[in-house]
């Protein structure tokens, strides 16, 4: 069983700039490919941006390319998520996620463990 929590969420000004981590307890994530989701209220859940099991793959919204960096570091069973320029629409909660296969990496039905989400917002 994979247990994921997200941290590093909070109250920043526009333009600012948070990091997100996302670790686990129980089995390593080395395996696995990994993402970022957002969910703002009333809106549908959003992939932000998702990583191959080396970290050799990105992917990105186009809302969040050039401002977002997704990273991990296998040995710690750590993922990240840099975010810069950070603007109010960003303002959302934000969800880490693993799967077995890249394949179709931005479908968040197809993730198989979840998170439970840490709040950003962002104030303009």
């Amino acid at each position: 069983q994979v247990q994921l929590a997200e941290s590093g969420g909070g109250l920043v000004q526009a333009g600012g700039s948070l990091r997100l981590s996302c670790t686990t307890s129980g089995r390593t994530l080395s395996s696995y490919a990994m993402g970022w989701f957002r969910q703002a209220p009333g809106k549908e859940r959003e992939f932000v941006a998702g990583i191959s099991w080396s970290g050799d793959s990105t992917y990105y919204a186009d809302s969040v390319q050039g401002r977002f960096t997704i990273s991990r570091d296998n040995a710690k069973n750590t993922m990240y998520l840099q975010m810069n320029s950070l603007k109010p629409e960003d303002t959302a909660v934000y969800y880490c996620a693993a799967k077995r296969s890249a394949v179709a990496i931005r479908v968040g039905a197809l993730y198989e463990y979840w998170g439970q989400g840490t709040q950003v917002t962002v104030s303009s």
